[in-house]
């Protein structure tokens, strides 16, 4: 895989803000090991000089087994291929029509701490969901972002030479009914739920909700929102593809 074969641009850092470069990529759909290889390579040969990157992508049907992950929890796999992950939590499903960004963020640089990426993390996801009047919460000792009672994005990091890779997976107009053959984050008969379950008269729905989660987590990093920007505000952003 070549990262730059796909559509990416260069992140404008907001006011005095003089955050390191970062780069967001859109990489549509992919299988999982070759993108899991991808970023745990360049975690484990960093380069100081090297920008942060955010990659957003949906992955073919996978489910993935974190450090965590028991195997009682991993009911009925049946076709669908179970990888064994060096992140966080336990085993969790991917498919297309759920959107995964993947944060290669160097924390050491930032001088930011796990606990504040994953808090940042989760309310990105939550202010995504809100746009949608979608009321959204984190739940204590359960990761991930919750809709009532039922998970609707689930996030794992790992960090290797003060980087992060791994990320989030929130659900927006997939099919769910493989979670049904797992455990979810190893919580029994954990009800999952998605974006178009909950909104009704939106298109290209995944792209939308893309593009607003990205904006977000630009936000929270100390960046101008990309996709949001006024006409008299985009000439600020690089965009290439």
């Amino acid at each position: 895989m070549h990262l730059s074969d796909y559509k990416w641009f260069a992140a404008q850092p907001a006011g005095s803000n003089s955050s390191a470069a970062l780069v967001v990529r859109r990489l549509g759909l992919q299988d999982y090991e070759p993108i899991f290889k991808s970023m745990r390579y360049l975690a484990e040969h960093p380069k100081s000089d090297r920008s942060d990157e955010i990659w957003l992508l949906s992955h073919k049907p996978v489910y993935t087994q974190g450090q965590a992950g028991k195997p009682e929890h991993v009911l009925n796999p049946g076709g669908i291929p179970v990888v064994q992950v060096d992140r966080g939590g336990q085993i969790t499903y991917h498919g297309p029509g759920q959107l995964v960004a993947y944060l290669l963020i160097n924390v050491r640089r930032r001088k930011m701490g796990v606990r504040s990426l994953v808090d940042l993390i989760e309310q990105a996801i939550i202010k995504t969901l809100s746009d949608y009047e979608i009321e959204a919460a984190t739940r204590p000792g359960a990761p991930g972002v919750y809709v009532n009672d039922a998970k609707i994005a689930a996030l794992g990091l790992r960090i290797k030479n003060g980087w992060t890779y791994h990320g989030l997976s929130l659900n927006v107009n997939m099919d769910l009914s493989p979670f049904g053959n797992i455990n979810p984050c190893g919580f029994e008969k954990l009800p999952i739920t998605q974006v178009a379950d909950l909104v009704t008269g939106e298109e290209e729905l995944l792209q939308s909700v893309s593009r607003k989660l990205a904006d977000a987590l630009l936000q929270g990093l100390g960046y101008h929102p990309h996709y949001g920007l006024s006409s008299s505000e985009g000439s600020r952003a690089t965009q290439v593809g």
